[in-house]
Order: structure tokens, then C-alpha cells, then sequence
């Protein structure tokens, strides 16, 4: 059986909130655990893969829906030899996102899960929290204070750390060198409103492997400006470079890889999507044309593609010819490599665990 060679003791027990919260070493040995998983289970099938979390449980709290964030966390449990467990938090007595005035108090609720298992996730954003900003992430943070297991953000209105992994994985397995790489966060229309965290995520990520950020959007959907001064300072740091702009053929002309998503105003997210949800898509409607197309996609650097944490919104985000175009899209494999990464996060964070 492989052994696991990026396996370290150092970050037991550590939460992952935001990939600020770890260091570039830190991501680093994330990153190629990962690379670890995945050749193993290719070579050798997922029966190779250790059982170094065997009869540990992964909480997972779902205040928002997930499609690949939920079962890439339960695949990865099983193949470490551990269960997840979900937990949709409306059928909970906790009193965050219900009418009722009572409820469990936040740390009575982690003080629980502190006792039963070994590892928590929560994923709480959009909807859950009327869009409203830093909510989610609070309460992600709140609930880390008590519980002494490793807590793991699954997403929150913030950041999304997994996610961030991922893309960054899938980024470097296709262009080797990621240092002076050129990838593009472009806002792209559709009628659903979506929230910040896996823009603002890979923002703050990729400028620390040395890869020069562009953000594309039109006037009026700026992101967190802490994080964005954040981002610069990463960048700097790391020999790269972030730029916003509301031209997007510059932004994209000799890119690398664009990400199409459609994000919420500072408007909407500070006054709440129930109050301001009406007024946010007439806005959207003024910038029908912000999409990948074709043509787009031929002003890119010859190896250019296009990535998306998904779901992505076909004929509104990026045509289908796009999507569907196995030589320019790798969504699928970014996906796929959700799996790794967070993987790597759990056995990372959980083991040595008791």
C-alpha cells in the first residue's frame, strides 16, 4: 500500500476558515497531499488509499444546498475510512435562519459536536443568511472559538478555502509554473444572484503561487475592499500582480483561464437580498452581454481555458460551444479535483484527532 508522504502532524486539529489562515508552506503541503490522493486512486484505485481517519466523523452542517461540496466531503471520508455525517440545519434546534425567538445557543451546538465527533463543516452563505455580508462567516468563526475539533468553512458569504484549493490545483496541473500566469475572475450575467465567496477566495489565493490576477467587472460590482487591499499586498509579495477592470476584452486578451460567475452588488449585500433583490437584477439586465463566448475566448493565450467552480450557468454565463469543448474546458477536472483537496484537508486537519 503507498505511503503518504505529505502527511504532516503539524496542522492536526487546525481549523480552515479562510486560506488566510494558513501559510504559503502550509497550502503547499495541502496542495501536494493532493496531488498524492489523486495518483493513487488513478494508479492504484481509492481501496489504495490509506484508512488514516478510520471510525472518525466529519460533521457537516448545511445551512445552504450544495451539489459537489457535500459529496466530495462524504467520498472523501469514506475513502480515508471515516463517515460523514450531514446535518441539514433545518431540522436542527438551532435558532439562526428560523422565526422562532429560541433556539440552542451557537457554542452549546459546537460544544456537541466538540463531544461526538472529530471534525466539523459548515456551510452557510446566500439565502441562509439573506445575503447579507460577514454574517455567515461569523458565525463559522463563533462556532470555531468553542469546538476544539478542526473546523473546516464549506462556504460561507466570505471565503471558500476548499474551493480556493481546488482551483489552484487544477491551475497548476494544466500550466505547470504558475509564476507570471495570467488568470481572469470575470463577472458574467445570469439571473440568479450568487454571492462573493469563491471570487473573493480565488483573488486572495492565486497571487500567492505568483499568478497575475485580473478582475473583470462592470462599474458598480466591486468586491470587499479589505480583502481587495489584501489580495494587492499578496501579490506584491509574490511577484504578481492583481488588476480590476471594466473592459473586458483587455482582461482577457492572452489570458490563461477565465472564471465567468455572477456576483452580487455591494448594494444588495449590504442591505439583504429581500430588500434589494428586485433592483439588483434590473441592474444585471444592463450587462446581458457579459459572457464567454467563442470570440472571447479566441483573444486568450493559445492554451487558454476556461474554469468554473460550478455550477455554471449554461447560454448565461458561457455558451454551451464553450462549456462543452473538452480541449478548452476543464470544469469537470476541476471538479474532480475538489475531491483531492478537500480530502487532503481532512486527513490534514483531523488526523491525530482523538
Amino acid at each position: 500500500m503507498p505511503a503518504l508522504r505529505h502527511l504532516v502532524r503539524e496542522l492536526s486539529g487546525r481549523d480552515l476558515i479562510s486560506t488566510l489562515d494558513w501559510s504559503d508552506e502550509e497550502l503547499e503541503v495541502a496542495l501536494r497531499l493532493a496531488k498524492e490522493f489523486k495518483e493513487i486512486a488513478h494508479y492504484y484505485g481509492v481501496e489504495a488509499i490509506p484508512k488514516i481517519l478510520e471510525r472518525k466523523v466529519f460533521y457537516m452542517l448545511f445551512f445552504a444546498t450544495s451539489t459537489r461540496t457535500r459529496a466530495a466531503f462524504e467520498s472523501a471520508m469514506v475513502y480515508l475510512g471515516g463517515h460523514a455525517a450531514f446535518i441539514d440545519a433545518t431540522t436542527t434546534r438551532m435558532a439562526f435562519g428560523k422565526q422562532e425567538k429560541a433556539g440552542e445557543a451557537v457554542k452549546d451546538v459546537a460544544a456537541m459536536y466538540d463531544v461526538y465527533g472529530h471534525g466539523l463543516g459548515i456551510r452557510i452563505l446566500d439565502k441562509a443568511i439573506d445575503y447579507l455580508y460577514g454574517v455567515g462567516n461569523a458565525y463559522i468563526r463563533e462556532m470555531a472559538e468553542t469546538a476544539n475539533i478542526p473546523v473546516i468553512n464549506m462556504a460561507d458569504d466570505k471565503f471558500h478555502p476548499t474551493q480556493g484549493l481546488a482551483d489552484i490545483f487544477t491551475f497548476r496541473e494544466r500550466f505547470g509554473n504558475t509564476q507570471g500566469k495570467k488568470y481572469v475572475i470575470m463577472w458574467a450575467y445570469s439571473p440568479e444572484i450568487r454571492g462573493w465567496c469563491s471570487v473573493q477566495e480565488d483573488m486572495i489565493l492565486f497571487p500567492r503561487f505568483g499568478v497575475d490576477v485580473v478582475v473583470a467587472r462592470p462599474p458598480g460590482f466591486d468586491l470587499d475592499p479589505e480583502l481587495v487591499e489584501k489580495a494587492k499586498q499578496l501579490a506584491k509579495d509574490h511577484g504578481a500582480t492583481l488588476e480590476f477592470t471594466d473592459n473586458l476584452e483587455e482582461a482577457v486578451r492572452g489570458a490563461h483561464a477565465v472564471f465567468p460567475r455572477n456576483w452580487a452588488t455591494p448594494q444588495l449585500v449590504k442591505l439583504g437580498y429581500s430588500k434589494f433583490k428586485d433592483e439588483e437584477l434590473k441592474i444585471y439586465e444592463k450587462y446581458k452581454h457579459w459572457k464567454v463566448t467563442r470570440s472571447l475566448m479566441d483573444l486568450m493565450d493559445k492554451h487558454g481555458v476556461l474554469m468554473h467552480v460550478l455550477p455554471i450557468f449554461r447560454g448565461y454565463e458561457a455558451d454551451d460551444d464553450v462549456i462543452d469543448d473538452a480541449k478548452k474546458s476543464i470544469i469537470y477536472e476541476q471538479a474532480e479535483n475538489g475531491l483531492w483537496t478537500k480530502m487532503a484537508v481532512l486527513a490534514l486537519t483531523m488526523y491525530g484527532v482523538k
